[in-house]
């Protein structure tokens, strides 16, 4: 049944997506384009888009909309509850157990090892996302090879948010600017 299946993927997603949203984009993108291609990797691209520019959790976001795209509400009801569960199950373990044993140096190892997979699982999202933003299968945009305007628009999108501006005026800035260009090629 669907129901269960979107709940079992987004229950896995959930358990191992240590750090956050953004590390569980390649567990995402893993089950949801290649093991059950339930969408295209050009939609999961929109996805990812749409998810991270709307509120709540990357994940969350991404799991209603897959949810929705193959079962309707019962079917976003599914994958999120199937993403959220874990996530409810571990932190209410761990908070007791940290409670109890928060001064233990091996908790602190735990925890401090814990930060570089979280960086390496959001790092290999970036660069996943960099790749399929810049390369269709083939190889480079046959078009013109790289898209120039979206690499100014990545560069200047992260100097802007260095700079700490808006993060949502940026990509609002970036979505016109990037539109107004199409329409004039």
């Amino acid at each position: 049944m669907i129901y269960w299946q979107l709940f079992a993927v987004f229950f896995q997603i959930g358990l191992f997506s240590f750090g956050g949203g953004y590390a569980s984009l390649p567990l995402i993108e893993e089950q949801i384009v290649y093991n059950h291609k339930w969408i295209t990797m050009s939609e999961y691209m929109d996805l990812v888009a749409i998810s991270g520019m709307t509120p709540g959790p990357i994940a969350i976001n991404a799991s209603t909309f897959i949810g929705s795209k193959l079962a309707g509400i019962p079917g976003s009801l599914a994958a999120t509850a199937g993403c959220v569960a874990p996530s409810c199950l571990i932190v209410g373990l761990i908070a007791a157990v940290y409670y109890k044993y928060r001064t233990l140096k091996t908790a602190q190892g735990i925890l401090q090892g814990l930060k570089p997979a979280s960086a390496g699982l959001i790092a290999s999202a970036g660069l996943s996302l960099t790749f399929m933003a810049l390369l269709d299968k083939s190889g480079f945009k046959s078009e013109h090879m790289i898209d120039i305007t979206a690499i100014i628009l990545f560069a200047l999108s992260v100097i802007a948010v260095q700079l700490k501006a808006n993060q949502i005026a940026v990509m609002s800035a970036c979505g016109i600017i990037y539109a107004v260009l199409i329409s004039f090629r």
